[in-house]
């Protein structure tokens, strides 16, 4: 008989604050600073987490040695993929495969993964560990001895686009399976564009320049602004500047802000946007959503995961399309694809099954189309796992989309997304960006504010001895 068993436990913590940190290592950990997306709620994203107790058969794990140990925070999202990537991969184990999934916020992972290491006892660890794209640099440079190398593990990574890859490469090795996809997608009102005299293949395709002068044209003749942002965020900034393969740092590790050419393009045409009426500000996440949803905007630029908030909507059915975002024009390497956001599964060095945990990542996460297929419709984890791209439930029309298979051109993007430099201070240096970006837009020294926030990223960088 082939049976599977998925336990639940509760991981109580005094650390349960829900907003993303800037983790300090050897500091106090229980302060919390606001990034962009804290409060998004995004797949992936650390607010996204639910601290509510999922009830199930608390028995021991079986006895067969047949049994991993995973973290993952979301209800809606990453828990029951995992369920599911259990099930499937249950079928080949006639004596009983068992999964013991901890719910914990993302914070609390991350807060779990430094306490181990710091007391040098890595036995509190799971086997198997969800975390956020842009983090992962940060503890892998701190705590290498926690993750386990799984370049040699038969896992084909070579299904992945390279710049999902690069989040979880260390030294040319491989340490992550990729899991959801943060892939940067351009959402539109179909029915503000035909009033205004434009479709979706005029959003296709385009450079920045082309998409302020449609926007100032839509604003004119319909009154809507064409996309909004949060005004403390500089998550648009950042796909702009992903879109072209640039980033805030050097190979070295070394921050690459003061004089970055690319990055002031990015922060200009935001600049002209505001200044231009083609993009409205906002002061919180919840209302850049409610100017999507009640319609203030034509659209946004985001990660696709905001294809559901969108989706949420249910009388908005057949009135959007999606299409890729607009590029750069004077950067080298301009594209119009780029990331937000997204999540990857690591192996601990706690992993009391090594072959078993590589196993079962190679033959689901990084191997199953039907995971991808099965998961799809209930919980809108769009795979970056290529082949599943092909598959027929991903190439089905969307009704909601103007019968779009939205879900296949989703992960052509993902495939075309450019690889860029991160660092395990990407957050610190986003967030130096970030203040600067907002004085900036109050009219300060565009050269003055990225020297303070270069210094201030270089002085976390060599705190941490970074170079």
């Amino acid at each position: 008989m082939r049976f599977l068993k998925i336990f639940f436990y509760k991981k109580e913590s005094n650390f349960n604050c829900n907003c993303r940190k800037s983790v300090s290592f050897g500091s106090d950990l229980g302060g919390c600073g606001g990034g962009s997306g804290a409060n998004s709620g995004v797949p992936g994203d650390a607010s996204s987490a639910s601290d509510e107790t999922i009830t199930g058969d608390t028995a021991n794990s079986d006895t067969s040695g047949n049994s991993l140990t995973v973290w993952c925070w979301d209800p809606q999202f990453n828990i029951p993929a995992m369920q599911e990537a259990a099930d499937i991969y249950a079928r080949d184990y006639d004596e009983g495969f068992t999964v013991t999934i901890v719910p914990m916020l993302t914070d609390d992972c991350e807060t779990g993964l430094i306490t181990a290491a710091t007391s040098g006892d890595f036995s509190t660890l799971p086997d198997i560990i969800l975390m956020q794209d842009n983090s992962y640099q940060k503890y892998v440079y701190a705590y290498p001895e926690a993750f386990t190398d799984l370049t040699e593990s038969g896992i084909d990574f070579s299904n992945f686009p390279e710049g999902k890859l690069s989040y979880s490469v260390v030294d040319g090795r491989n340490y992550g399976v990729p899991f959801d996809n943060g892939t940067t997608v351009g959402a539109w009102r179909t029915d503000y564009l035909e009033e205004a005299g434009y479709t979706i293949d005029d959003l296709t395709d385009i450079t920045w320049e082309r998409f302020i002068e449609i926007g100032k044209d839509v604003k004119d003749k319909t009154g809507h602004f064409m996309i909004s942002s949060q005004s403390n965020s500089p998550d648009l900034i950042m796909e702009m500047l992903h879109s072209a393969g640039a980033s805030l740092y050097n190979e070295d590790g070394s921050a690459n802000i003061a004089g970055n050419s690319a990055l002031i393009e990015c922060i200009n045409i935001y600049q002209e946007m505001v200044e231009s009426g083609v993009l409205y500000e906002v002061n919180s996440w919840d209302e850049y959503v409610s100017s999507i949803t009640t319609g203030q905007v034509v659209g946004t630029v985001n990660g696709c995961w905001i294809c559901a908030s969108i989706m949420a909507v249910d009388d908005m059915a057949g009135l959007w399309g999606i299409t890729n975002m607009p590029a750069l024009v004077t950067t080298p390497g301009a594209t119009n694809y780029s990331v937000n956001g997204g999540s990857s599964w690591y192996i601990t060095c706690n992993c009391k099954n090594m072959e078993l945990a590589e196993d079962f990542l190679a033959k689901t996460f990084a191997g199953s189309v039907e995971l991808f297929d099965n998961i799809l419709p209930t919980t809108a984890a769009i795979a970056t796992y290529i082949p599943a791209g092909d598959s027929d439930v991903y190439n089905e029309p969307q009704d909601f989309w103007n019968g779009d298979a939205i879900y296949a051109k989703i992960v052509d993007f993902s495939s075309k997304v450019p690889s860029n430099n991160s660092s395990p201070i990407y957050y610190d240096g986003r967030d130096y960006v970030g203040t600067a970006i907002q004085d900036i837009m109050n009219g300060a020294d565009i050269d003055s504010e990225l020297q303070i926030a270069q210094d201030s990223t270089d002085a976390d960088a060599h705190a941490l001895g970074l170079y």
